[in-house]
């Protein structure tokens, strides 16, 4: 049966293999688990219902992923637009407001996946503010991960400045920053949980946290369950907010299924990805599935290139990534028992392999730069990713016409742009 549907002999692979593959690719992204109802919970969203919601999205997404489409890719909420989730929208809106809009961009995005607008919007976007998109969400969950752990604290005079460098919860960052780092450069598997769960045992002997336990009964879901408001997300104040949970997600997922796709042989000879309708299908399907359970947006995750590497080549790698995540429901306990300041490396590191988009911009284009700096920047320091990407349209347009190079703005952009302007100028 696995042999006919996932193709395991036409893949050059095995059950084996792909068990192993799954265990591998669950390690890297298992992180997720704990920081995920730690971050939501900044929303004054229930966190152990959170960590429920967390693995059943990331299990039954997966699952889709693997029978739907089968591609050995998993899913679960993602880093980034859940920090957008819990200190942007949510404070501002409400948390059930910021599920509906979540479950809206969903659907749109499935609509967008079914019609062949989808290619048009994409390749419409330069890929400097792309690659800068995505950096400056790697800058926000920095200073998010900076915050947590004290490194970094507000000041009157300067808006921030740095924490007491002698307090154990900077120090006990450091230490699971560097454990993650010297993981990574080792190629150890699951360095990120390792680090955290480090983190977490040092603080325990040091009296800093209590213990809660390892393994029980999965705790309720009810708390954040079904919760989500689709009538306030329609409202016009939250327009732009759907639209940066689309953008986000739309752009996030189409470059991590092209990235997962070349690194596993996947592409074809003119560069176009098998099964792409299938899997952004998927991506949707997941957004929505996840906001109804009680999370923020669920996505393809790029860790998923860790599986491949260990053989991968089947949906059968995604589908044991799903089962780990229901096993993993009955760890609420031990996910509970994680202190802010022990995840808060995952979300610096997380950061660092994100800014590595901006080494891709052309840096001899000032047209093309400044636009994309300013995106980056936007984002931690206005605390908005949907800030940060009006910001950047805006910055490209205007930039681009006075530079006498108008031809280069696409509809998209230039429509994008005006928008923008409108919203700042009337809303």
């Amino acid at each position: 049966m696995l042999e006919k549907h996932f193709g395991l002999s036409a893949n050059n692979t095995s059950v084996r293999t792909e068990v192993l593959a799954g265990v591998t690719t669950f390690l890297t992204m298992a992180y997720i688990i704990f920081v995920n109802p730690a971050i939501l919970a900044n929303a004054g969203m229930d966190k152990n219902a959170v960590f429920v919601a967390t693995c059943l999205a990331a299990a039954i997404a997966s699952v889709m992923m693997g029978v739907i489409a089968n591609y050995p890719i998993a899913l679960a909420p993602g880093m980034g637009l859940n920090a957008y989730f819990a200190f942007t929208v949510a404070p501002k809106f409400g948390w059930e407001a910021a599920l509906g809009a979540v479950f809206v961009s969903g659907v749109i995005f499935f609509i967008l996946s079914v019609l062949p607008v989808r290619e048009w919007i994409i390749n419409a976007i330069p890929k400097s503010l792309k690659l800068a998109i995505s950096a400056g969400i790697g800058l926000f969950l920095g200073i998010i991960g900076l915050q947590a752990c004290g490194f970094v604290v507000d000041h009157p005079a300067t808006l921030v400045t740095h924490g007491d460098f002698t307090k154990w919860p900077v120090i006990l960052a450091g230490v699971g920053f560097a454990i993650m780092i010297a993981l990574d450069h080792y190629k150890v598997p699951g360095g990120l949980i390792i680090g955290v769960l480090a983190v977490t045992v040092i603080a325990m002997l040091l009296g800093l946290q209590k213990f809660g336990g390892i393994a029980s009964a999965p705790p309720s879901i009810a708390p954040v369950f079904l919760k989500l408001d689709i009538g306030a997300a329609l409202s016009i104040g939250l327009v732009t907010v759907v639209f940066a949970f689309l953008f986000v997600d739309l752009f996030d997922n189409s470059g991590t299924l092209i990235g997962i796709a070349h690194r596993a042989g996947f592409l074809r000879p003119d560069g176009t990805v098998p099964r792409l309708g299938q899997a952004l299908t998927v991506d949707s399907s997941a957004a929505m599935i996840g906001a109804a359970l009680g999370t923020s947006t669920t996505t393809s995750y790029i860790e998923s290139a860790a599986g491949i590497k260990a053989g991968g080549r089947t949906g059968l790698t995604a589908v044991v990534v799903g089962i780990l995540f229901v096993l993993a429901l009955f760890f609420a306990p031990l996910a509970g028992s994680v202190p802010a300041f022990a995840t808060a490396p995952a979300l610096i590191y997380v950061a660092c392999l994100m800014a590595k988009g901006l080494t891709e911009i052309d840096w001899e284009d000032a047209t093309e730069y400044a636009p994309a700096v300013l995106t980056a920047l936007t984002m931690p320091f206005t605390y908005s990713i949907a800030d940060g990407i009006a910001v950047g349209f805006i910055a490209y347009a205007v930039i681009k016409v006075a530079s006498g190079r108008a031809r280069e703005v696409s509809p998209v952009i230039a429509i994008l742009a005006v928008l923008f302007v409108l919203k700042y100028a009337f809303v």
